[in-house]
């Protein structure tokens, strides 16, 4: 029986639901366990693990391309992570996630997590130094002791030297004093670049960099991804090895855009009422999504390997190793 445009979105909504576990997540929990202690009965605590003669935290940075997944491992980690569970003081978790709006400065990182913890109304006259006096004794006295800031690359995207010392002096600031915190910074290559700058800063966190993806050395577990969304569509699939290559290019070697293609050409074969997954349905929704020529779609192209793609100004993370083995493949 043919599906409905109603049948069809309601099938997609609950394959975008569903989270694929990773390296990432494992990585992210593991780093996270060490963090908080641990009280008589050997049960993990909301306390945080305390450093330099009990004066200070450390924190945890999550470095990856746009796309790659680590924000939704992190979500899923803190989401299920028991010692930061809701607080029946407060009936919130233990934990406060803050996206940065670029451009960011230190005011308006401070406003936004104010407003996180209630504060909706600031008096434009706040100094800075009062506006994070206020974050750390909100979080103290609701009783958080996480904090994440996504997309944290974007805290020194268009700051002065001066502003970008003050940053520093402001996270340094959380994982001290009273009450410091466990913090997580997640984002691009530029928040390592960044944060590296400072010595005292660097050395408080501990990195966490999943490797992009390869050709041949990914092309299984890609394989069972699509397996496995497929099966749950209805779908048959007729993929080949060079077909997740193409993918594994495409995505710019992130897993988590190859996770948004697959579902896209899924979608795409639903609407064309097809019983198997073929490239052409990728072929498809990449088109849609890129809006480029037939030449440089990844999936129809012949020589797909030359096409550059557009990767807001980062660098593509794949590697030369990758490009011989897709060529020794291509000749086999």
């Amino acid at each position: 029986m043919a599906l409905t445009n109603k049948d069809i979105a309601m099938l997609m909504k609950s394959l975008r639901a569903a989270h694929i576990i990773t390296g990432r997540d494992k990585n992210f929990k593991a780093q996270l366990l060490r963090k908080f202690e641990m009280d008589e009965e050997g049960e993990l605590t909301h306390l945080p693990v305390r450093y330099t003669a009990g004066t200070e935290t450390s924190g945890i940075a999550f470095i990856e391309g746009s796309g790659g997944g680590k924000t939704t491992a992190i979500f899923e980690v803190l989401r299920h992570f028991k010692p930061l569970a809701l607080n029946p003081k407060t009936g919130m978790p233990r934990y406060l996630h803050v996206k940065v709006e670029a451009p960011a400065t230190l005011r308006s990182l401070g406003v936004s997590i104010l407003k996180k913890l209630g504060v909706d109304e600031l008096s434009d006259r706040a100094k800075v130094y009062s506006i994070w006096e206020m974050v750390r004794y909100r979080l103290q006295l609701m009783e958080i002791t996480l904090v994440w800031i996504d997309e944290a690359h974007d805290m020194f995207k268009s700051a002065s030297g001066a502003e970008i010392d003050n940053m520093f002096k402001m996270l340094k600031g959380l994982m001290q004093g009273d009450h410091p915190v466990v913090l997580v910074l997640s984002g691009t290559e530029r928040l390592s670049a960044m944060t590296g700058l400072d010595p005292q800063v660097n050395r408080r966190f501990v990195k966490i960099r999943p490797a992009p993806l390869a050709f041949a050395v990914d092309n299984p577990r890609i394989k069972d991804v699509i397996a496995g969304y497929a099966k749950k569509a209805g779908l048959q699939v007729a993929i080949e090895d060079e077909t997740i290559n193409r993918l594994i290019h495409g995505c710019r070697y992130r897993f988590g855009r190859g996770v948004v293609c697959i579902l896209e050409a899924i979608e795409c074969a639903l609407y064309d009422g097809a019983s198997t997954l073929e490239i052409k349905h990728f072929e498809d929704a990449w088109a849609t999504r890129e809006g480029c020529a037939i030449d440089q779609n990844v999936f129809a192209a012949v020589d797909w390997m030359t096409i550059e793609l557009e990767d807001e100004g980062e660098e593509l993370m794949h590697t030369s190793t990758s490009r011989r083995k897709v060529k020794r493949s291509k000749a086999a």
